[in-house]
């Protein structure tokens, strides 16, 4: 975290995160649903609710990651637009209330020693996507010295579908960001390249460079 601008999201893969927003209209982020599964330092959490203005929701198992959050990284308290929930999001996400409600569904889901992701699994997948809204999209963070990308994309896509997932080139840390859509679409890339500027114009993200190296996976 910058000491000077808390809410910015510093290191590369985080920032891929975000990729969902190339497929939504600008305009129209400040009314959509966000939700993490992992808290982390609360980077993508803090985004959203302060930079995107979003509903923003994490979904966190450990009370210690909390209160690291809101003593060391300036974590909001609680209001009407940011919460968040102390469960396990393998249980919290099969609840019917999330059901269909959410727009940008970010999974970063490590244990302590970061080896590979906690839940990575073809009925965990299938639960994310029933989260999602119809224009909704999924990005997972992929790495780990004992994770696979080629096992973890293939559950991905046998619950959204080939024709749904895209991915990032690997960033130099070995950080792979693969996104998953609820309803599959192949925006043309003038469409793309327009909306990365208004992402860089309105949220400094560098977003012109995604459009590089970031792929439909089934192409």
């Amino acid at each position: 975290m910058y000491l000077d601008k808390p809410t910015a999201l510093v290191h590369e893969y985080i920032q891929r995160m975000m990729a969902w927003l190339l497929f939504v209209e600008p305009d129209t982020v400040r009314s959509r649903q966000a939700l993490q599964l992992g808290l982390g330092a609360g980077s993508l959490t803090k985004f959203c609710h302060k930079e995107l203005r979003m509903k923003t929701t994490a979904i966190e198992l450990n009370p210690q990651v909390l209160m690291a959050c809101r003593g060391w990284f300036k974590l909001p308290a609680e209001n009407g637009r940011i919460q968040v929930v102390l469960a396990d999001a393998a249980q919290e996400i099969q609840d019917p209330k999330w059901w269909g409600s959410v727009d940008a569904l970010q999974v970063d889901l490590y244990d302590h020693e970061a080896a590979a992701p906690v839940l990575d699994s073809l009925p965990f997948y299938n639960h994310c996507r029933r989260l999602l809204s119809p224009e909704g999209c999924m990005t997972v963070n992929l790495f780990g010295r004992a994770s696979s990308f080629a096992r973890s994309v293939e559950k991905i896509s046998a619950a959204f579908g080939k024709e749904a997932v895209w991915a990032f080139k690997p960033t130099r840390e070995g950080n792979t960001v693969v996104l998953a859509q609820y309803t599959p679409s192949r925006p043309k890339r003038e469409l793309l390249l327009a909306r990365a500027e208004s992402i860089e114009k309105q949220w400094g993200l560098p977003a012109t460079k995604w459009v590089r190296v970031f792929k439909p996976m089934l192409t």
